[in-house]
């Protein structure tokens, strides 16, 4: 029962300037801008990172899900956590013996999949879904378009390795999501839960910067480090260290 991470979504208010920073500091092309998410009353663009994506969404028009979570979190941040996995009647089953809802269910051709309320999983929104034609990690994904394997740019970032989830609570947190994914939680020496994935971690921390329980970091792996840290620096973000924070969130250049 393989779950990896594929894609981590950010909430912004203009879409523009948070997708020019991720491009500029982070050497990355857009691979794909889905109209289809228009009838969610919202604007995207992907970008390949080796082959997993970032995404940014940013509200159209009032009263949307991703227009009150940028209430609620008081500005630009993570907004989900999205994975593939190879069985996903299988997943289904246990978010119903758990009582977790399904706030989205996707269906497009080829690609299922399943957002799960987040009241119900704590944290961020958390999805899993199933590409049947894309197993292999450089093939077909759905949400990326056509040909997102022409976009990928891996001269300064090569692979989103972690994401960090901050809550009140994060060891209750943790053990949900732990329940959900059917995977065992491992702590470091600093006794920090994290699921491992196939292919990333997730780590539950406590929130400390004043914006509640949310998705707050991610952990890139950097090919070129000194290179992003300049670009930030150019554009005036903040940073601190190999961190870099863009759009309400926290980089970590590993």
């Amino acid at each position: 029962m393989e779950l990896r991470l594929r894609q981590i979504c950010l909430v912004a208010g203009d879409l523009d300037p948070v997708v020019a920073e991720l491009r500029r500091v982070f050497g990355l092309e857009i691979c794909y801008v889905d109209a289809a998410v228009a009838q969610y009353g919202l604007v995207n663009a992907l970008m390949p990172v080796g082959n997993q994506f970032l995404e940014v969404v940013a509200p159209t028009r009032p009263g949307t899900a991703a227009g009150r979570y940028l209430e609620r979190r008081g500005g630009d941040g993570g907004y989900m956590v999205i994975t593939q996995c190879d069985d996903l009647d299988r997943r289904r089953r246990r978010v119903d013996e758990l009582g977790v809802r399904v706030a989205n269910p996707l269906a497009y051709g080829q690609f299922q999949g399943m957002q799960l309320h987040p009241r119900d999983t704590g944290g961020t929104f958390f999805e899993i879904d199933r590409q049947a034609d894309g197993d292999a990690g450089d093939g077909p994904w759905h949400p990326a378009g056509p040909d997102w394997q022409s976009f990928v740019r891996t001269h300064v970032v090569a692979a989103i390795v972690a994401a960090e989830i901050q809550s009140p609570d994060p060891d209750a947190l943790a053990e949900r999501w732990s329940a959900i994914a059917e995977i065992p939680l491992v702590r470091d020496e600093a006794a920090v839960a994290t699921l491992p994935l196939a292919n990333a971690d997730l780590r539950f921390v406590v929130a400390s910067d004043g914006r509640g329980e949310g998705l707050a970091g991610v952990d890139l792996r950097a090919g070129d480090a000194e290179a992003a840290l300049a670009s930030a620096h150019s554009l005036g973000l903040p940073q601190e260290g190999n961190e870099i924070r863009i759009g309400g969130m926290r980089f970590a250049l590993v």
